[in-house]
């Protein structure tokens, strides 16, 4: 005897769309739907952080050339530094007679000096000016302190060598003498 259930379609329930039960034996065309909208919510989340990646790769290749070309001779000038510094202290020395008689090497020395720091200017070192202002560990180096109680405590008095930065970044900090004893800051 035949099972009764096997050929029973009134048993069968409506809300059963398997693919047994399919008469085309396709998958439900919700959930396909549903499925094709997650995955492409998650490609457009892919995609975004993608965008976001390259732009701030962008913006950091950028910088990067950027620091490279403003500091990129940072080296070299901090080399060039102990020249401009012997240059100075040549004209530093020359006794005031020879100076009053208006020799030319002393005006060509002063001349390469002038041209030599604008040289070095034109490429982004600048000279820093220390004398008078508040002493910055980060710019400065103190050698030694001063008794002076005409001026606030901490003020560079007496520059000992000229310090150089290139952009925002120091070269060599600038050797000075600061006061002592005078007024807070």
């Amino acid at each position: 005897m035949a099972d009764p259930n096997l050929n029973d379609t009134n048993n069968l329930d409506p809300t059963d769309r398997g693919p047994a039960n399919d008469a085309a034996g396709a998958p439900d065309p919700f959930a396909v739907l549903q499925k094709l909208q997650q995955e492409n919510a998650d490609l457009k989340d892919k995609m975004l952080r993608t965008l976001a990646d390259m732009e701030n790769l962008r913006r950091r290749t950028e910088k990067e050339v950027g620091d490279a070309k403003l500091y990129g001779v940072a080296s070299f000038a901090r080399d060039m530094l102990t020249f401009a510094d012997n240059l100075r202290r040549i004209l530093d020395n020359v006794p005031p007679e020879l100076r009053e008689s208006g020799g030319t090497l002393i005006e060509g020395l002063e001349l390469t000096e002038r041209d030599f720091l604008s040289r070095l200017a034109r490429h982004g070192v600048k000279k820093l000016e220390p004398q008078g202002t508040k002493f910055d560990p980060n710019r400065h180096e103190a050698l030694y302190e001063i008794p002076d109680e005409s001026v606030p405590n901490g003020t560079v008095v007496q520059v000992i060598e000229d310090g150089y930065a290139i952009g925002d970044r120091v070269l060599r900090p600038a050797k000075v003498g600061i006061s002592r004893g005078g007024p807070k800051a």
